[in-house]
């Protein structure tokens, strides 16, 4: 991908308010991450196709615009009994684009859960990236994907001081973390690839079936 190998990016995971806020007696870190976006999985596989479309229009790993559908909506269901809205009906759809006047004051584009969303909210995320590639020049392509991940979440590239403190304005103090580690589970264990409907590994990757298999007998969905 043009702006940086996910996998190669450095993560510590969510902090011990996110994994908290999610789970009672959750810790921080990147199992936590894990945790969620395995638990998210099954959910996020109706968007399979919008991703990948809107993926490869901006050059984006499909596995970042996953994660961060998971940490802003849990794949829909955070949202869904409020026709998109979340952050006190401050923010919209999947990605929750910021439409608050006082924040990012964007207007919202097709419906929460539409392609049209996506390419809008990933246009956005491009455009933190590169605007942190113009403001750290010196930083290595994985630096500067995590830089723009951060600024993609306060919706201001002015809230990135430094690398080493990368998240220190950011929602729960590690956003851009918290994303990286979801996004790097998707990538190892989702295929993106469509099949038929009534193939029980549809969306999955070698390890995603077995996952599956753990959320229906409601065992822990990480292994």
């Amino acid at each position: 991908m043009g702006y940086g190998n996910i996998m190669r990016v450095e993560t510590s995971g969510a902090s011990d308010h996110t994994a908290g806020s999610y789970q009672w007696g959750l810790h921080g870190g990147k199992n936590a991450s894990e945790k969620m976006a395995g638990e998210d999985l099954q959910d996020m596989k109706k968007y399979v196709t919008i991703i990948k479309n809107v993926a490869k229009k901006h050059d984006v790993d499909p596995a970042l615009i996953a994660a961060i559908i998971s940490r802003e909506s849990r794949a829909g269901q955070s949202i869904k009994q409020t026709n998109g809205w979340g952050d006190n009906f401050e923010a919209f759809e999947l990605m929750q684009v910021d439409v608050d006047p006082k924040g990012g004051n964007r207007k919202a584009r097709g419906l929460w859960d539409s392609e049209e969303h996506l390419d809008q909210a990933t246009g956005i995320l491009v455009g933190s990236i590169n605007q942190i590639q113009t403001k750290f020049p010196r930083w290595s392509k994985e630096q500067q994907l995590k830089g723009g991940i951060a600024a993609y979440n306060m919706g201001d590239l002015a809230v990135v001081h430094s690398y080493e403190e990368v998240d220190e304005n950011t929602t729960g103090k590690d956003y851009s973390n918290d994303v990286v580690a979801r996004a790097q589970w998707y990538q190892r264990n989702t295929s993106f690839e469509p099949q038929e409907p009534n193939n029980r590994d549809w969306f999955f990757g070698p390890v995603g079936a077995s996952v599956l298999i753990g959320l229906t007998l409601g065992c822990p969905a990480i292994r």
